[in-house]
């Protein structure tokens, strides 16, 4: 086997990068491409008119490739541009902070650099922790620094779940795997294979003053069906949710819609 690339999008100086790297370790060789500050939110972004600079830094004695990009521009650059030869596997995370639910998968910049590691033929997984409900205190805490318990055991998870799916081989028809899990979790934990809760949110953004406004997520969540056996139900239910993804996919539309839109040519 190759050699696995750990990306995220919480920057290089992530408290929960060292300790997912010495996770996966034992599993396999690691190489690590991560953003150079955090870059949340941003989702698949990718660099078009800036010039990319890439560093190479240590963190406890690893080297690290920081860039000044978005997470899916580490993707891209570890897949095909720093190495003599691609990775055989996409680790991005572990996110400070959930991403479940349809709105946040969408827009999570841990779930982009996964999604850039598909667009490659590659698998990818993403992982995230987080406090269920409102948890921007605990995100600043977290990202702080300083519980080291919670991150060994945040990676010990992460790496078991690799481990799993390195031995059984990626599932066959899906895209990525989705992993979020509760601060408490660990190992031992019950983990559950879940949908994608049907979950969108609210306003991002507060006045700061006269025409300036800045990010500031409240937690408020537009539900859309029941959280039964999804993402963010199972995660409130203290266990580990795994969603199986598939980014490829049409919708089936009606008779009278379909009908409606669909034109013959002259």
């Amino acid at each position: 086997m190759g050699y696995v690339l750990v990306t995220n999008d919480d920057g290089v100086d992530s408290p929960a990068l060292v300790p997912l790297i010495r996770a996966l370790e034992p599993l396999a060789p690691v190489r690590t491409v991560v953003p150079s500050s955090e870059r949340s939110w941003i989702s698949k972004a990718i660099s078009r008119w800036d010039e990319i600079r890439v560093e190479r830094v240590e963190r406890q004695g690893i080297e690290i490739h920081a860039i000044d990009g978005f997470p899916a521009d580490c993707t891209n650059l570890g897949v095909h541009s720093l190495f003599e030869e691609p990775p055989d596997m996409v680790v991005s995370g572990i996110n400070i902070g959930l991403n479940s639910g349809l709105g946040f998968f969408l827009s999570s910049g841990t779930v982009g650099a996964a999604t850039e590691g598909w667009i490659a033929g590659l698998p990818a997984l993403a992982f995230s922790v987080g406090s269920a409900g409102i948890d921007r205190d605990w995100k600043a805490r977290a990202a702080a620094g300083g519980n080291e318990e919670l991150w060994r055991r945040a990676a010990a998870l992460s790496a078991d779940v690799v481990k799993d799916v390195r031995e059984l081989g990626f599932p066959p028809g899906v895209d990525l795997l989705n992993v979020n899990f509760p601060v408490e979790a660990g190992i031992d934990t019950r983990r559950v294979v879940t949908h994608i809760a049907n979950v969108g949110y609210g306003a991002l953004f507060r006045r700061e003053s006269g025409d300036v406004f800045v990010h500031d997520y409240a937690g408020e969540l537009r539900v859309g069906a029941s959280l039964d056996g999804s993402d963010i139900g199972v995660v409130r239910e203290g266990w580990v949710s795994i969603t199986p993804i598939r980014l490829a996919h049409t919708a089936e539309l009606g008779d009278p819609v379909r009908r409606r839109l669909e034109r013959a040519g002259s």
